[in-house]
């Protein structure tokens, strides 16, 4: 009996091990998305239209698992809407108005209180218990990230502003909830066919914000500019669509599952630190010390939150039928209640 319940810890151990692999992936994917998007603006495309063609061209691609998976359009209609709607479309329109309105740090800022967010949503509506590591893991990325983005170098208060920048955050804790949803039954929500739908009803709403008949097509056909190189446009849209949209998804998705909503959520504040050292790598956006020092506390506030212990045992947990997952170190129920 001692045996199997070491070998249970262990493959628990390797399982959220490849979870926090994957989430890892997931941020550094995600962050970089704004160090190819920048040049791609510069070069004379508008950001909404930036983003319309992140989000159909993943669609493009996702496609043929769209076909495989077109019964998930009969059993879960309304979760492959919702994340198209929130996790694909809403994060990215509302971020991007936001950013018309505020500084980018305050923005940003706002937009990743979503774990903190996600933590509210399973104390207050799921009435789960939260852990201790993973509530001052989320105090401490949010505090760093504030740190990270510089958000006291210009705080201007818009109200219309800071409430686009929440609404981000509350489509950003859709994503994480929606990505969760039906974790214990992986035929019926295969996360391919979630991340396929969600992109492709993502790119049509956003088709109707966006009008990209309006957009200069003639921007892809020359060239980029990044920190004095010169970048063909179409492989940094490449690179933005494979990479920083489709990988991204697919990995955060599926790490989500295997972590819980709220772990991953903390762990995704790194995506802010991956684009300020990437911006300052490739596009010569120098960092200061408050912003490395940031960097460091974003990072610890992950670790206390990833390195909690587990609540119980997979087999033991499922009974209610809510429980996602064994190693998930804030306990939660099922996101479709």
């Amino acid at each position: 009996m001692h045996a199997t319940s070491g070998t249970e810890t262990s493959q628990s151990g390797r399982a959220r091990g490849f979870g926090l692999g994957l989430a890892l992936l997931s941020a550094l994917a995600f962050g970089g998305s704004g160090v190819v998007a920048k040049p791609l603006i510069e070069a004379g495309l508008a950001p909404l239209h930036v983003t319309w063609l992140r989000s159909a061209g993943a669609a493009l691609v996702m496609l043929p698992v769209a076909w495989r998976h077109r019964n998930l359009l009969f059993r879960r209609p309304a979760l492959l809407v919702g994340f198209g709607l929130l996790a694909v479309a809403g994060v990215q329109a509302c971020y991007f108005a936001a950013l018309s309105r505020i500084p980018v740090g305050v923005a940003l800022l706002i937009e990743y209180l979503a774990p903190a967010l996600v933590l509210g949503w399973v104390r207050l509506v799921q009435r789960r218990p939260v852990s201790r590591a993973a509530a001052v893991g989320a105090v401490l990325a949010v505090g760093g990230l504030a740190c990270v983005v510089e958000v006291w170098a210009g705080l201007s208060f818009d109200v219309l502003g800071l409430a686009l920048a929440l609404g981000a955050a509350c489509c950003q804790v859709g994503y994480f909830v929606l990505s969760d949803h039906g974790g214990d039954d992986e035929e019926a929500t295969n996360p391919l066919g979630v991340i396929a739908y969600g992109l492709l009803f993502g790119a049509l709403l956003l088709t109707l914000v966006a009008r990209p008949w309006n957009m200069d097509w003639s921007v892809l056909g020359g060239s980029a500019d990044m920190d004095g190189t010169s970048v063909p446009a179409v492989l940094l849209l490449a690179w933005l669509v494979l990479m920083a949209t489709v990988l991204a998804y697919l990995t955060g998705v599926i790490s989500i599952r295997r972590l819980s909503p709220q772990v991953a959520g903390v762990v995704a504040c790194l995506e802010a630190v991956i684009a300020t050292v990437l911006a300052w790598v490739l596009l010569g956006e120098h960092l200061s010390a408050p912003q490395i020092i940031g960097g460091a506390v974003v990072l610890i506030g992950a670790f206390i939150a990833q390195s909690s212990t587990p609540k119980a045992p997979r087999d033991v947990a499922s009974h209610s039928g809510g429980d996602t997952l064994a190693e998930t170190a804030l306990p939660t129920g099922s996101t479709g209640t």
